[in-house]
């Protein structure tokens, strides 16, 4: 039976795991993620090494430009790399094919491998990357959808709050600067923010009760923005703001179940319904790199 690597690499850690065909995980390891291109790509080596096993292919998830067909990355302003050919140098050094894919599209693959009872073949899911920023991965059919530019998912930096704040996109009003968890931070800086902010609106603070809202607002702006652009089966919450559980939960469906008191169209929809938080416990990133692995490869 053939074995699998999935890497998945952030800004502070660099997550693996060892899986077989069935996805069943051999084996797992972390570290800290280092800046600078030579750092990374020696990390990848490493990490690979590390696991064990006889791997035939190896996935890696990243941030940045992610040329999915080439292997080269740009741009991972937090790891400081301008440009890597992470691919190409990561497979001649561990002689086994090396599929570089955006680290949104690869959780969005996780996430729907852990949630399979509930996926058909044909179904499309959106996975919602609540983390420093906010994305959108789209699975369709068991694969990703990556559109003409590779910009598919960016639903962040759609300019449709009307709070108008500046986002670092250049635009105002940006999706991301109400609902991702850098934004929550800078509006509400408790430890943690969406769990602290939460439970100071419930106790009645007027200014927590304020940007409760604001954030609210923002999230069930999110979901019915996936929710009538992709039309999917399910919309799956990860990322760091997903932690929070299900009081974040609650706060979306509380704002769709009031817009549905005055639209039959949104009531028609059933985004509750649709809903699912990613289970936090898992390497959902690196499972769905390695997914994004090629298949039915030999070792060279």
């Amino acid at each position: 039976m053939h074995e699998y690597v999935g890497i998945d690499i952030g800004g502070t850690k660099i997550e693996a795991v060892l899986v077989d065909e069935r996805n069943t995980v051999l084996n797992s390891c972390r570290i800290p993620a280092r800046p600078g291109a030579q750092n990374v790509l020696d990390d990848v080596i490493g990490i690979t090494r590390r696991l064990g096993g006889d791997p035939v292919a190896v996935g890696v998830g990243l941030p940045g430009q992610v040329d999915s067909v080439t292997g080269v990355v740009r741009d991972i302003v937090n790891l400081d790399i301008v440009k890597l050919e992470l691919g190409r140098e990561a497979g001649k050094a561990l002689g086994v094919p090396v599929q570089v894919e955006n680290d949104v599209n690869a959780a969005a693959l996780g996430a729907v491998a852990l949630i399979d009872d509930q996926v058909s073949a044909g179904d499309t899911v959106v996975f919602l990357n609540f983390g420093t920023g906010l994305a959108a991965g789209v699975v369709r059919d068991g694969h990703v959808e990556r559109g003409y530019s590779g910009s598919y998912g960016e639903i962040g930096h759609l300019p449709v709050d009307p709070n108008k704040f500046l986002c670092n996109c250049g635009q105002r009003g940006c999706l991301e600067t109400v609902t991702s968890g850098g934004s929550v931070a800078k509006l509400w800086p408790g430890q943690p923010p969406l769990p602290d902010l939460i439970e100071k609106a419930k106790a009645g603070d007027p200014r927590a009760i304020e940007v409760f809202s604001i954030v609210q607002h923002g999230l069930a702006d999110t979901v019915q923005v996936v929710g009538q652009a992709y039309d999917p089966k399910l919309i799956v919450m990860g990322g760091g703001m997903a932690k929070t559980g299900r009081p974040l939960l609650d706060m979306i469906v509380e704002e769709l179940r009031r817009r549905e008191e005055t639209s039959h169209f949104i009531t028609s929809l059933h985004l509750p319904e649709r809903l699912r938080l990613a289970p936090v416990e898992q390497p959902i990133g690196a499972i769905g790199a390695a997914l994004a692995a090629p298949r039915g490869c030999a070792r060279r």
